[in-house]
């Protein structure tokens, strides 16, 4: 099934590539704005990604609409592609994805803010945008564990941007995503490694679920009732249609 990855890879460059070259033709037209790129970014996640590599989704829950923090927890490479489809965000991620070629692309204009979590200056940048973002009306999708989890419950989320939220009064809205089997989970180190793993599969099933909104002064509140919910949730997908912590069950 190598085969199959490797022509899926194929696929989805050669599909982003013709996507963002006729994306640039059009701005000579028209402006580049952020609603063309989240435009842009949803026709081939919808279009191309997800039915390229096979990806059933089971959504459930209200995205929301704008001016908001979206937070989740991290499972897979695919996650924000995935959340991508039914909405519109401008997804914190890590610098060393600037790395990769065409993918750094396609995340500069469809709408990333990059962060080096290991940089103090670039973190407070990061933090900066994030807030300046919201105001203006945009989401921004952040996955506050930090990095992938594989375990059964989500790792301890960060507080930062939940306490920023508190402060400036934006509205939170937790996600959980789920996927049926542990092959699915990021448990290989590499980015070719894993993906190798996730595209050989001839179908990847995955639930999403946006949760109530959360809106508060206090950080804590906000840090308590989003944790709270994204657990419970994410243990609701597991009960009796995940296969990933069988062993565990």
């Amino acid at each position: 099934m190598i085969l199959l990855a490797i022509f899926r890879a194929l696929l989805l460059i050669i599909t982003m590539t013709v996507y963002l070259l006729c994306y640039a033709v059009t701005r000579l037209i028209w402006k580049h704005t952020p609603e063309s790129s989240f435009k842009l970014r949803r026709h081939w996640v919808s279009n191309m990604c997800l039915p390229i590599l096979n990806i059933k989704v089971e959504m459930k829950g209200t995205p929301p609409k704008g001016g908001t923090l979206c937070i989740c927890n991290h499972r897979s490479l695919l996650d924000p592609a995935i959340i991508s489809k039914y909405m519109d965000a401008y997804i914190i991620a890590k610098a060393e994805i600037a790395d990769y070629p065409i993918i750094n692309k396609g995340a500069e204009v469809t709408g990333i803010i990059w962060v080096k979590r290991d940089s103090k200056d670039s973190r407070a940048a990061t933090r900066q945008a994030y807030i300046d973002t919201i105001a203006k009306g945009y989401n921004v999708l952040v996955y506050p564990e930090g990095t992938v989890s594989t375990q059964k419950e989500t790792l301890p989320f960060k507080r930062g941007t939940l306490n920023e939220a508190a402060k400036n009064g934006f509205k939170v809205v937790p996600a959980a995503i789920e996927y049926r089997d542990k092959s699915d989970l990021w448990t290989i180190n590499g980015l070719l490694g894993y993906y190798l793993k996730q595209a050989s599969k001839w179908a990847i099933h995955t639930k999403l679920t946006f949760g109530p909104e959360i809106e508060s002064d206090d950080g804590d509140h906000i840090h308590e009732e989003a944790y709270k919910w994204v657990n419970e949730e994410v243990a609701r997908m597991q009960k009796k249609w995940s296969r990933a912590f069988t062993d565990e069950n």
